[in-house]
């Protein structure tokens, strides 16, 4: 007897190579082929974050917008950063937002600036009355010819995006958790099977596996769990926009599964280390790479 409820997850999204394509950073998704898929039509929420109050960086677009929908879902008001130049994916996410009866908060501005993340802090307290989940996802990379050929100024903004940012949001935010509070950081396969033309990205998000499991160490007394999820080959306005567009027909392809993630698929790992359901979770790193492991 057959199960017509299964779902294959080589087939589940297309395997069909993603055809040459090439944005400016940070990109955008209307310019994406195919677009991707966030869980607009297929998340479903069971109120596992009631009453919670998030920031997601990054939350316009990609991964950011899949846990966004996912966070409202659930029953929590949403709070997003993202660039100026990103406004037209954020307008969408927050339509979403809304679109499950929460309330989003639209926080336009530049991660590498520490005024910036300070305020991001204190907006979100005080629009929302307090700050319960702080989700670290925003980053930037750029192909790599060579060590040789790393510009100064664009390693600095990947080092302040996806370290320096972080921690900002971060000593801001400690002070004001309560227990039952989360951080997730989004780490990378990246941090443990670097690629040498993603050095300085790669560089990056094992940093934030050790900022994960030192952080869940500091504040583990104090009822505050800290996790990471560390997403595989996933199709995002970051890759278009990453510089690299004759890599992307087989993008994905070296995974296990076959073919690349989409953003859908990484939200419930995020709603499960934000929810109670991982009350005795923290430290950890969570993959979704499509079989490859860390």
């Amino acid at each position: 007897m057959h199960n017509d409820h299964l779902i294959d997850p080589t087939t589940k999204h297309t395997t069909d190579p993603f055809p040459r394509q090439e944005q400016r950073p940070p990109g955008l998704t209307d310019q994406m082929h195919p677009l991707p898929d966030h869980g607009e039509q297929s998340y479903r929420g069971a109120n596992r974050l009631v009453g919670r109050k998030a920031l997601i960086t990054g939350g316009d677009s990609g991964i950011g917008r899949a846990i966004a929908i996912a966070f409202a879902r659930e029953g929590a008001d949403v709070a997003i950063s993202y660039l100026p130049e990103e406004d037209s994916d954020a307008e969408e996410t927050a339509r979403w937002i809304e679109d499950a009866g929460r309330m989003p908060l639209m926080m336009p501005g530049d991660l590498r600036d520490e005024s910036f993340c300070n305020d991001l802090i204190g907006r979100v307290r005080s629009t929302f009355g307090g700050l319960d989940l702080l989700v670290l996802n925003a980053a930037h990379q750029r192909n790599r010819g060579g060590i040789d050929e790393i510009p100064t100024d664009d390693f600095e903004t990947v080092m302040r995006v996806n370290l320096f940012a972080p921690i900002f949001l971060t000593r801001a935010a400690v002070p004001h958790l309560r227990g039952g509070s989360s951080i997730i950081t989004t780490t990378s396969i990246q941090g443990f099977d670097p690629s040498s033309s993603l050095v300085d990205y790669a560089m990056t998000k094992a940093a934030l596996v050790a900022f994960t499991k030192a952080l869940a160490e500091e504040l583990g007394p104090r009822g505050i769990r800290v996790n990471a999820v560390a997403p595989g080959p996933i199709w995002t306005p970051l890759i278009p926009a990453t510089g690299w567009p004759d890599k992307l027909p087989e993008f994905g392809h070296n995974t296990p599964l076959g073919r690349a993630g989409q953003p859908a698929e990484l939200a419930g790992a995020y709603v499960y280390l934000a929810s109670d359901d991982a009350s005795y979770v923290s430290g950890a790193i969570l993959p979704v790479t499509g079989g490859r492991p860390l």
